[in-house]
């Protein structure tokens, strides 16, 4: 292969790499600027509330036993009786569980970051079945109960917006801060009234909880059948936890899901059991599901995944100014190339920057159509020919264009790029097949481009 050409393309190489620094730097500005707005939105959240979950509600009874024990003196070998006190706690789960929520999203800024918060109005109801004697079986006698108390657990007790109130069989009974159990940790809790033990006892339940949070809503299906209802304004909702919704609606007005869940399904029981007795409460806890209200692709993430490609849209560009070069006889300076490149580099930043303020779509049309001026305006001059420059506009345009739509169809990228890049090779391949490589450095290269210094002062 002739000498010159051999240069040329090694230049071009050259080139290519050393514009991988310009594009590190704004990828780790992406990664500085997402970490700034990361810290800003949980100080919004530190300021009103976090991610919200309800657990509960749980009915608790203390009780203390008297232990009764026979040992023998001794010296005397007499047998004696011996009682100590011990102390515990039964605990219960509703028999049906059932929660309706309808949430609302409303954005708060700082700067120029937005946080996005919930507000839910929920509904939660249902029953208990206290057995009789609270279910024990022997030495009855020998228990003596506290008064029984509901206790709810909410993840963040800061962002409850209303006067809670709990309707049990009738009657109204107003809640308390904290839930007084440990693996509930934060919440509120009610006393009950007295039960009669001598009979098995429904306690119906319900109330009303107004909640304010960010980033997350969850629920603990803590019924022997539960039954959670979510609805909101919010379109994008990405559905979290342990268990994915039966039924689901999304529409650009909002969501709404159902989950329905039994012990079968969620051994609950099992893992309350293991929680209170042995304090190993991570099962029963993750044991959850919901909702979350994050973007699920903000302008950060589709920034960084559009830097992903910059490599191979230099490297395409690069390629078709080349195929210019040779197929209409021109000469191009390196250098040419090298501001073509950085004109490139700087669509990202353009990008980035834009982004922030008028939002990834508006941000990337603008810095495409920027971008695709400048280069080919320039370029217009380079080939010496306006026709020239506006077919590579055109096909700078277009590959803008694949680009958006690579970013855009998460689940068929790699199935786009891969078609992209084969057609491109094929058409590489067909405007060059009868390209005489070994005579392009035969050719008589033109004149380099003359500055008319008159023309200018002009």
């Amino acid at each position: 292969m002739n000498r010159n050409l051999t240069f040329k393309l090694g230049a071009i190489g050259l080139l290519i790499l050393l514009l991988l620094i310009p594009l590190l730097m704004i990828s780790g500005l992406i990664s500085e600027r997402q970490s700034l707005r990361d810290g800003v939105l949980e100080d919004i959240a530190r300021s009103s509330s976090t991610q919200q979950q309800i657990s509960g509600p749980v009915m608790v009874v203390d009780y203390r036993k008297t232990v009764r024990t026979w040992k023998t003196d001794d010296k005397t070998k007499k047998r004696y009786q011996e009682t100590s006190e011990q102390q515990g706690r039964l605990f219960f789960l509703p028999e049906h569980f059932e929660l309706d929520s309808k949430a609302q999203t409303e954005l708060r800024a700082r700067g120029i970051y937005e946080a996005r918060l919930f507000h839910a109005d929920n509904h939660l109801s249902g029953h208990f079945v206290v057995p009789e004697q609270y279910g024990i079986k022997e030495d009855f006698a020998d228990y003596q109960f506290d008064q029984p108390f509901l206790a709810v657990g909410i993840s963040d007790i800061r962002g409850i917006e209303n006067a809670l109130q709990l309707q049990l069989n009738g009657q109204t009974l107003d809640f308390a801060p904290g839930t007084f159990v440990s693996w509930l940790d934060e919440g509120v809790h009610v006393l009950l009234p007295p039960l009669d033990l001598k009979k098995s006892t429904r306690l119906d339940f319900a109330f009303d909880l107004r909640l304010q949070g960010t980033g997350q809503l969850q629920v603990l299906p803590v019924g022997k059948t539960s039954k959670v209802l979510l609805t909101a304004n919010w379109p994008h909702p990405s559905f979290v936890g342990n268990y994915l919704p039966v039924q689901r609606e999304v529409t650009e007005q909002g969501f709404s899901a159902l989950w329905q869940t039994s012990f079968f399904s969620t051994n609950l029981e099992q893992a309350m059991e293991r929680c209170a007795y042995s304090s190993q409460c991570q099962d029963f806890n993750s044991r959850s599901f919901g909702v979350s209200f994050i973007d699920p692709v903000d302008q950060y993430l589709k920034s960084d995944r559009a830097i992903k490609y910059a490599l191979l849209f230099i490297g395409l560009t690069f390629a078709g100014f080349f195929l210019f070069e040779v197929l209409k006889s021109l000469s191009v300076h390196p250098i040419q190339y090298g501001l073509v490149g950085v004109a490139l580099a700087f669509f990202y930043l353009l990008l980035l920057s834009l982004s922030e303020h008028l939002g990834f779509e508006l941000a990337y049309g603008v810095s495409a159509a920027a971008c695709v001026g400048l280069i080919g305006f320039y370029v217009s001059h380079v080939l010496h020919s306006w026709r020239n420059g506006a077919v590579f506009a055109l096909s700078l345009a277009a590959l803008y264009g694949l680009l958006y739509g690579l970013l855009s169809a998460e689940d068929y990228a790699l199935l786009m790029g891969s078609l992209l890049l084969f057609g491109l090779l094929g058409v590489f391949m067909v405007l060059t097949r009868k390209l005489d490589w070994y005579g392009l450095g035969q050719r008589k290269d033109p004149a380099p481009l003359q500055f008319d210094l008159e023309a200018i002062h002009e």
